[in-house]
């Protein structure tokens, strides 16, 4: 593991030294230090926000765990001044390869569509991800980061939540006007609030193995049902940085967990499967399936992120990916709300969003569950019939389903009048803008996506030019297509995804949703829109 730090000394603060009648005030505590929490506190630092960040461990995590890191989630990393670091240390990939038994069923390409600054989805080990990320929050003053903090009481009050935390030296108390929880599927802080998951756990258990080889294997996602070297069982393969690879194995309900994890188990699985034995392990580990989510993300003042406020299957890459957009969700809108500039009624929309999107993961990463292992002999004949079907027909391979990938989430927003006009196309209100190359005045070519970064925190009118600009609100930016000082669009890409007709304008959000669109802009008709998303109406 090539990283320069992985481990980080605890330090006394200031905050520690403070009478019990003079109890340190802070606008925002971020607590949980992993990929949710440390873009959190990255995103909300560079609207302006300062930040406590707490963790109660002193390390990057150990293991590769997460591994699969879609296109919006990098970015939303670009936006945070890393998703270059981040795919350059990746591995690229956006073909995966289903088989059964010893044959291919069929192939499919997740972005086979050109123009776009990011790929389908990088391998990337999360100790990276998360190292990368603490060396940014070592870049902005605005996040104090304390390590070996653990919050052990959460009070909520009226306008601030009070904090008691347990460090090396003791206790000691702090005021927070929100705390957002980012501390896992364990949460502590879940627990402090009363609340607990409802869902589904599987029985079926899952084991992990990476291993370091080098193997001719192309950089692909290789799904097999009933392969012959695990019969009647799942097998996945995924490769990651520094040759090693990520090996999944279906195992039974009833295997002992103690017993399967033990290295001299495991190596004749894997031996079994590659038909050789020139490997080393990096980590192994066992998971079951959960599919779970908290009833409410917001308890007052106490926000919930990532796996503390839900949890899948991880078939899919739905688990960190899903939690890195519920920290661009909530970090813009908290700013809003801290800054005066919308009530704190906004926040209640991220509850909505977010756990819409919960819902629709832990929908198919149940379906996904159900699909790969069956429970009931119905279950396990319909598996079967889909499979042979899929040897011969297009449906039968729509059917299959070895995880259905991440993609954006899309959340259900009241159309606006402007949306009433005639689309064949293009984002709709409530989905992820879409990326695009276009080139500046110089020639230099660029994307949309470098464009929005661009643009800072702050809502964006994307305009598609038709000699006039839009009548754009004080503080919201314009990336403009098209006309005498627009970007070019060379390949007519933009205007493809966007349905642009001359005069169309996308109302962006600051994380990169499309708050409104339009064939005919209009003053009004973009505060109304913006008003609207602003939670001001």
């Amino acid at each position: 593991m090539a990283l320069t730090k992985t481990q980080f000394g605890y330090r006394r603060h200031p905050d520690q030294d403070r009478a019990d009648a003079d109890v340190a005030e802070h606008a925002i505590v971020v607590v949980g230090a992993g990929p949710v929490g440390l873009s959190l506190a990255i995103d909300l630092a560079q609207r302006g926000q300062p930040v406590v960040l707490l963790d109660d461990a002193d390390r990057i995590g150990e293991g590769s765990r997460a591994i699969c890191f879609s296109k919006r989630s990098l970015e939303f990393w670009d936006r945070l001044g890393i998703g270059q670091r981040m795919v350059d240390k990746g591995v690229v990939w956006s073909v995966g390869k289903i088989f059964h038994g010893d044959s291919q069923l069929y192939q499919f390409n997740l972005l086979p569509e050109e123009g776009h600054r990011r790929p389908a989805f990088i391998n990337l080990q999360q100790f990276y991800a998360e190292a990368y990320l603490v060396d940014r929050v070592g870049e902005l003053p605005a996040i104090d980061l304390r390590w070996r903090n653990k919050v052990t009481a959460l009070e909520p009050r009226n306008d601030h939540v009070a904090l008691t935390i347990q460090t090396p030296d003791g206790h000691y108390r702090l005021n927070a006007q929100y705390v957002i929880a980012c501390d896992g599927a364990r949460s502590s802080l879940r627990q402090m609030v009363g609340a607990e998951f409802a869902g589904q756990v599987f029985e079926d258990q899952f084991l992990i193995a990476d291993v370091k080889m080098t193997a001719s294997f192309p950089t692909e996602r290789w799904f097999w049902f009933d392969p012959p070297f695990h019969a009647g069982r799942s097998a996945l393969l995924h490769k990651q940085p520094d040759d090693i690879w990520r090996i999944d194995l279906q195992l039974n309900r009833d295997a002992d967990p103690a017993v399967e994890k033990l290295p001299e188990n495991v190596r004749p699985r894997i031996a079994r499967m590659l038909g050789h034995d020139k490997f080393d392990f990096e980590w192994i580990s066992l998971y079951k399936f959960q599919c779970r989510r908290m009833d409410r993300f917001v308890h007052g003042r106490v926000v919930f992120a990532g796996d503390a406020a839900h949890q899948v299957s991880p078939f899919g890459a739905r688990g960190a990916n899903s939690g890195l957009e519920d920290a661009e969700n909530i970090a813009w809108k908290l700013d809003r709300v801290l800054r005066g500039t919308s009530p704190e009624s906004l926040l209640d929309s991220y509850h909505t969003e977010r756990s819409a999107a919960a819902d629709e993961n832990i929908r198919e990463s149940t379906r996904s569950t159900d699909f790969m292992a069956p429970v009931t002999r119905q279950e396990a004949r319909l598996r079967q019939a889909v499979l042979s079907l899929a040897r011969e027909t297009e449906f039968g391979k729509r059917m299959v389903n070895g995880g259905r990938l991440s993609v954006p989430s899309v959340y259900e927003t009241p159309l606006s009048t402007a949306d009433s006009d005639a689309w064949r196309g293009g984002p709709r209100p409530g989905a992820s803008m879409l990326d695009a190359p276009v080139a500046g005045r110089d020639g230099r070519s660029t994307f949309l996506t470098e464009a929005f970064v661009g643009q800072g925190t702050r809502f964006t009118l994307l305009e598609f030019g038709n000699g006039a600009a839009a009548d754009a609100p004080n503080g919201v930016g314009t990336i403009r297509v098209g006309g005498e000082n627009g970007f070019a669009d060379p390949q007519g890409f933009a205007a493809k995804r966007y349905d642009a007709e001359p005069g169309t304008a996308y109302l962006l959000r600051p994380d990169g949703y499309v708050a409104a669109r339009f064939r005919k802009p209009s003053r009004p008709a973009i505060d109304a829109a913006l008003s609207r998303a602003s939670g001001l109406n």
